[in-house]
Protein backbone atom coordinates (compact mmCIF):
# COMPACT_ATOMS: atom_id res chain seq x y z
CA UNK A 1 0.00 0.00 0.00
CA UNK A 2 1.40 3.21 -0.99
CA UNK A 3 5.27 4.17 -2.18
CA UNK A 4 8.31 6.32 -1.30
CA UNK A 5 11.01 8.43 -3.14
CA UNK A 6 12.94 5.85 -4.85
CA UNK A 7 10.96 3.68 -7.40
CA UNK A 8 8.78 6.62 -6.81
CA UNK A 9 9.60 6.43 -3.22
CA UNK A 10 12.82 4.45 -1.80
CA UNK A 11 11.43 3.34 1.60
CA UNK A 12 8.20 2.10 0.14
CA UNK A 13 8.92 -0.92 -2.60
CA UNK A 14 6.46 -1.94 -4.93
CA UNK A 15 5.32 -4.97 -6.13
CA UNK A 16 4.28 -5.46 -9.75
CA UNK A 17 0.10 -6.14 -9.40
CA UNK A 18 -2.29 -6.60 -12.37
CA UNK A 19 -3.99 -3.22 -13.98
CA UNK A 20 -6.84 -1.63 -11.58
CA UNK A 21 -10.45 -1.49 -12.74
CA UNK A 22 -10.64 1.92 -14.56
CA UNK A 23 -14.53 1.83 -14.57
CA UNK A 24 -14.38 2.85 -10.87
CA UNK A 25 -12.44 6.56 -11.31
CA UNK A 26 -14.61 9.01 -10.88
CA UNK A 27 -14.68 12.98 -10.57
CA UNK A 28 -15.50 14.07 -6.68
CA UNK A 29 -17.85 17.04 -6.77
CA UNK A 30 -15.45 19.00 -4.09
CA UNK A 31 -12.23 18.59 -5.98
CA UNK A 32 -11.53 20.21 -9.36
CA UNK A 33 -9.74 16.92 -10.88
CA UNK A 34 -7.92 18.98 -12.87
CA UNK A 35 -5.98 21.58 -10.68
CA UNK A 36 -5.47 18.77 -8.75
CA UNK A 37 -3.41 16.88 -11.27
CA UNK A 38 -1.03 19.66 -11.85
CA UNK A 39 -0.78 19.70 -7.91
CA UNK A 40 0.45 15.96 -7.91
CA UNK A 41 2.16 16.43 -11.41
CA UNK A 42 4.30 19.47 -9.68
CA UNK A 43 5.13 17.80 -6.10
CA UNK A 44 6.46 14.69 -8.24
CA UNK A 45 8.69 16.58 -10.04
CA UNK A 46 9.98 18.51 -6.77
CA UNK A 47 9.99 15.32 -4.15
CA UNK A 48 12.64 13.32 -5.19
CA UNK A 49 15.12 16.51 -5.86
CA UNK A 50 15.55 16.38 -2.48
CA UNK A 51 17.67 12.95 -2.76
CA UNK A 52 18.71 13.41 -6.58
CA UNK A 53 20.71 14.86 -8.87
CA UNK A 54 17.67 15.75 -11.84
CA UNK A 55 19.37 14.90 -15.55
CA UNK A 56 16.94 15.77 -18.66
CA UNK A 57 16.88 12.63 -20.93
CA UNK A 58 15.03 13.77 -23.50
CA UNK A 59 11.28 13.92 -22.58
CA UNK A 60 12.04 12.71 -19.19
CA UNK A 61 13.82 13.93 -16.08
CA UNK A 62 16.22 11.11 -14.77
CA UNK A 63 16.69 11.59 -11.03
CA UNK A 64 20.26 10.38 -10.60
CA UNK A 65 20.25 8.96 -6.31
CA UNK A 66 22.93 10.61 -4.30
CA UNK A 67 22.31 8.18 -1.43
CA UNK A 68 21.61 4.41 -1.42
CA UNK A 69 18.62 3.66 -3.06
CA UNK A 70 18.63 4.30 -6.85
CA UNK A 71 15.25 6.31 -8.75
CA UNK A 72 13.79 6.01 -11.57
CA UNK A 73 12.24 8.17 -14.05
CA UNK A 74 9.51 10.65 -14.98
CA UNK A 75 7.87 12.84 -18.00
CA UNK A 76 9.86 16.50 -17.78
CA UNK A 77 7.25 18.60 -16.30
CA UNK A 78 4.97 20.77 -18.40
CA UNK A 79 5.64 18.27 -21.21
CA UNK A 80 2.96 18.57 -23.87
CA UNK A 81 4.47 16.73 -26.91
CA UNK A 82 3.25 12.65 -27.08
CA UNK A 83 5.85 10.31 -25.97
CA UNK A 84 7.53 7.82 -28.40
CA UNK A 85 8.51 4.19 -27.80
CA UNK A 86 11.76 5.39 -29.51
CA UNK A 87 11.63 8.25 -26.36
CA UNK A 88 11.77 5.35 -24.52
CA UNK A 89 14.65 3.81 -25.69
CA UNK A 90 16.43 6.74 -25.76
CA UNK A 91 15.58 6.90 -21.86
CA UNK A 92 16.85 3.28 -21.15
CA UNK A 93 20.08 3.22 -22.92
CA UNK A 94 21.00 6.28 -20.80
CA UNK A 95 19.41 4.38 -17.88
CA UNK A 96 21.82 1.66 -18.29
CA UNK A 97 25.29 3.52 -19.23
CA UNK A 98 24.52 5.22 -15.41
CA UNK A 99 24.14 1.26 -13.91
CA UNK A 100 20.22 2.64 -12.64
CA UNK A 101 16.96 0.61 -13.07
CA UNK A 102 15.10 1.49 -16.29
CA UNK A 103 11.85 2.06 -14.40
CA UNK A 104 9.61 4.99 -15.35
CA UNK A 105 6.84 6.55 -13.53
CA UNK A 106 4.17 8.98 -14.69
CA UNK A 107 0.46 10.03 -14.11
CA UNK A 108 -1.76 8.41 -16.90
CA UNK A 109 -4.40 11.39 -17.27
CA UNK A 110 -1.21 14.03 -17.70
CA UNK A 111 1.03 11.72 -20.11
CA UNK A 112 -1.16 9.32 -21.65
CA UNK A 113 1.04 8.32 -24.67
CA UNK A 114 3.26 7.06 -22.24
CA UNK A 115 1.14 3.61 -21.79
CA UNK A 116 1.26 2.19 -25.02
CA UNK A 117 4.88 4.11 -25.78
CA UNK A 118 6.67 1.99 -22.71
CA UNK A 119 4.81 -1.15 -23.71
CA UNK A 120 6.02 -0.72 -26.93
CA UNK A 121 9.77 -0.54 -25.73
CA UNK A 122 9.31 -3.92 -23.84
CA UNK A 123 8.70 -1.89 -20.84
CA UNK A 124 5.87 -4.07 -18.29
CA UNK A 125 2.99 -1.26 -17.55
CA UNK A 126 0.92 -1.39 -14.41
CA UNK A 127 -1.24 1.49 -13.43
CA UNK A 128 -2.14 1.91 -9.88
CA UNK A 129 -5.11 3.60 -8.54
CA UNK A 130 -4.41 7.15 -7.83
CA UNK A 131 -5.95 9.07 -5.07
CA UNK A 132 -6.33 12.11 -3.24
CA UNK A 133 -8.29 12.77 0.22
CA UNK A 134 -11.29 14.95 0.27
CA UNK A 135 -11.63 16.64 3.61
CA UNK A 136 -14.70 16.68 3.46
CA UNK A 137 -15.07 12.77 3.09
CA UNK A 138 -12.90 12.13 5.71
CA UNK A 139 -13.82 9.78 9.05
CA UNK A 140 -12.49 9.35 11.85
CA UNK A 141 -10.49 5.95 12.30
CA UNK A 142 -11.01 3.93 15.81
CA UNK A 143 -7.14 2.96 16.90
CA UNK A 144 -8.10 -0.96 17.59
CA UNK A 145 -7.71 -2.01 21.78
CA UNK A 146 -4.25 -2.91 22.81
CA UNK A 147 -2.51 -0.68 20.16
CA UNK A 148 -0.96 2.49 20.46
CA UNK A 149 0.19 4.83 17.22
CA UNK A 150 2.86 7.20 16.99
CA UNK A 151 5.01 9.13 14.98
CA UNK A 152 8.78 7.85 14.64
CA UNK A 153 11.65 10.14 15.70
CA UNK A 154 14.75 9.44 13.94
CA UNK A 155 16.21 8.43 17.56
CA UNK A 156 13.34 6.00 18.28
CA UNK A 157 14.69 2.54 19.44
CA UNK A 158 12.30 1.21 16.83
CA UNK A 159 13.32 2.77 14.28
CA UNK A 160 14.63 0.26 12.33
CA UNK A 161 11.94 -2.21 13.71
CA UNK A 162 9.25 -0.29 12.16
CA UNK A 163 10.49 0.17 8.66
CA UNK A 164 11.42 -3.44 8.47
CA UNK A 165 7.80 -3.88 8.25
CA UNK A 166 7.37 -2.54 5.09
CA UNK A 167 9.86 -4.85 3.54
CA UNK A 168 7.72 -7.86 5.34
CA UNK A 169 4.40 -6.52 4.14
CA UNK A 170 5.69 -5.71 0.55
CA UNK A 171 7.12 -9.25 -0.08
CA UNK A 172 3.89 -10.62 0.72
CA UNK A 173 1.54 -8.98 -1.24
CA UNK A 174 -2.37 -7.92 -1.01
CA UNK A 175 -4.46 -7.73 1.88
CA UNK A 176 -4.75 -11.63 3.26
CA UNK A 177 -3.64 -12.61 6.88
CA UNK A 178 -0.56 -14.37 6.22
CA UNK A 179 2.14 -16.52 8.65
CA UNK A 180 5.02 -13.23 8.52
CA UNK A 181 5.52 -11.74 11.88
CA UNK A 182 7.58 -10.29 13.97
CA UNK A 183 9.95 -12.84 13.48
CA UNK A 184 10.59 -11.64 10.18
CA UNK A 185 10.04 -8.30 11.07
CA UNK A 186 12.93 -8.57 13.51
CA UNK A 187 15.31 -10.65 10.96
CA UNK A 188 15.04 -7.52 8.33
CA UNK A 189 15.95 -4.89 11.02
CA UNK A 190 19.24 -6.66 11.75
CA UNK A 191 20.27 -6.85 8.00
CA UNK A 192 19.83 -3.13 7.49
CA UNK A 193 22.83 -1.51 5.72
CA UNK A 194 24.21 1.11 7.48
CA UNK A 195 24.11 3.15 4.57
CA UNK A 196 20.33 2.91 4.59
CA UNK A 197 19.93 3.42 8.32
CA UNK A 198 22.07 6.44 8.18
CA UNK A 199 19.93 7.79 4.84
CA UNK A 200 16.52 7.11 6.65
CA UNK A 201 17.37 8.77 9.83
CA UNK A 202 19.09 11.69 8.03
CA UNK A 203 15.51 12.12 5.83
CA UNK A 204 13.55 11.79 9.11
CA UNK A 205 15.70 14.50 10.90
CA UNK A 206 15.39 16.87 7.84
CA UNK A 207 12.05 16.27 7.84
CA UNK A 208 11.72 14.79 4.72
CA UNK A 209 10.16 12.08 5.79
CA UNK A 210 7.64 11.51 8.72
CA UNK A 211 6.72 7.84 9.49
CA UNK A 212 4.26 6.32 11.83
CA UNK A 213 4.24 3.29 13.41
CA UNK A 214 1.39 1.28 14.99
CA UNK A 215 2.98 -1.19 18.00
CA UNK A 216 1.26 -4.03 20.35
CA UNK A 217 3.66 -4.97 22.85
CA UNK A 218 5.64 -7.03 20.20
CA UNK A 219 6.59 -4.19 18.85
CA UNK A 220 5.57 -2.60 15.33
CA UNK A 221 3.41 -3.86 13.61
CA UNK A 222 2.22 -1.66 10.80
CA UNK A 223 3.72 1.40 9.28
CA UNK A 224 3.56 4.48 7.06
CA UNK A 225 5.67 7.66 5.80
CA UNK A 226 4.53 11.26 4.24
CA UNK A 227 6.89 13.60 2.33
CA UNK A 228 5.83 16.67 2.60
CA UNK A 229 7.06 19.71 0.31
CA UNK A 230 5.40 22.51 0.60
CA UNK A 231 1.54 22.45 0.54
CA UNK A 232 1.32 18.65 -0.66
CA UNK A 233 2.27 15.07 0.64
CA UNK A 234 2.19 12.12 -0.61
CA UNK A 235 1.53 8.81 1.52
CA UNK A 236 3.83 6.01 0.82
CA UNK A 237 5.27 2.34 2.12
CA UNK A 238 2.23 1.51 3.92
CA UNK A 239 2.47 -1.68 5.05
CA UNK A 240 1.05 -4.14 7.59
CA UNK A 241 2.76 -7.49 8.79
CA UNK A 242 1.05 -10.30 7.24
CA UNK A 243 0.36 -11.39 10.69
CA UNK A 244 -1.53 -8.47 12.18
CA UNK A 245 -3.86 -8.11 8.74
CA UNK A 246 -7.63 -7.20 8.77
CA UNK A 247 -7.65 -4.79 12.28
CA UNK A 248 -7.09 -1.59 10.71
CA UNK A 249 -4.03 -0.72 11.39
CA UNK A 250 -2.98 0.49 8.04
CA UNK A 251 -5.91 2.98 8.24
CA UNK A 252 -4.53 4.17 11.62
CA UNK A 253 -1.28 5.06 10.62
CA UNK A 254 -2.58 6.27 7.33
CA UNK A 255 -4.77 8.79 9.78
CA UNK A 256 -1.85 9.67 11.88
CA UNK A 257 -0.07 10.88 9.32
CA UNK A 258 -3.03 13.07 7.56
CA UNK A 259 -3.11 14.80 11.15
CA UNK A 260 0.29 15.36 11.12
CA UNK A 261 0.25 16.77 7.31
CA UNK A 262 -2.18 18.74 8.40
CA UNK A 263 -0.73 20.28 11.26
CA UNK A 264 2.53 21.45 9.11
CA UNK A 265 0.26 23.28 6.67
CA UNK A 266 -0.38 20.74 4.08
CA UNK A 267 -2.74 20.73 1.91
CA UNK A 268 -3.25 18.14 -0.71
CA UNK A 269 -2.93 15.17 0.27
CA UNK A 270 -1.87 11.99 -1.96
CA UNK A 271 -1.33 8.34 -2.42
CA UNK A 272 -1.50 5.58 -5.02
CA UNK A 273 -2.57 2.55 -3.95
CA UNK A 274 -1.03 -1.28 -4.80
CA UNK A 275 -4.88 -2.56 -6.21
CA UNK A 276 -8.34 -2.06 -5.81
CA UNK A 277 -8.70 -3.78 -2.70
CA UNK A 278 -6.06 -1.60 -1.20
CA UNK A 279 -7.80 1.10 -2.58
CA UNK A 280 -10.94 0.63 -0.83
CA UNK A 281 -9.29 0.48 2.30
CA UNK A 282 -8.68 4.12 1.52
CA UNK A 283 -11.55 5.17 0.72
CA UNK A 284 -13.06 4.02 3.88
CA UNK A 285 -10.67 7.22 5.26
CA UNK A 286 -11.86 9.83 3.02
CA UNK A 287 -9.40 9.40 -0.62
CA UNK A 288 -11.23 9.48 -3.32
CA UNK A 289 -9.90 7.80 -7.19
CA UNK A 290 -8.72 11.00 -9.05
CA UNK A 291 -7.01 9.19 -11.95
CA UNK A 292 -3.90 6.36 -12.38
CA UNK A 293 -0.36 6.21 -11.79
CA UNK A 294 1.53 4.40 -14.26
CA UNK A 295 4.81 2.15 -13.63
CA UNK A 296 6.86 0.44 -15.84
CA UNK A 297 10.20 -1.80 -15.53
CA UNK A 298 11.43 -4.31 -17.28
CA UNK A 299 9.46 -7.86 -17.75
Amino acid sequence: MGRELGRRRPEVGRSRRSPCDHGRVSQTKSLNQRVALEVIERYLDAAPRSATDPEPAGKFTLFRPRGPWPYYARPRLGLTDSISASDVDGLRRRQRELGLPENLEWTVETTPSLLGAAAESGLKVVQYPLMILDPAARTPIRVPDGIAVRLLSREDPDFLRAHAVANVGFGVPGTAIGAEGQRERDERAATTSPAVDEFMRARARDGWSVSAAAFDETGPLAVATHQPVGTTTEVVGVATLPAARRRGLAAAVTSALVDDAYARGVRTVFLSAGSDDVARVYERIGFRRIGFAGSAEPA
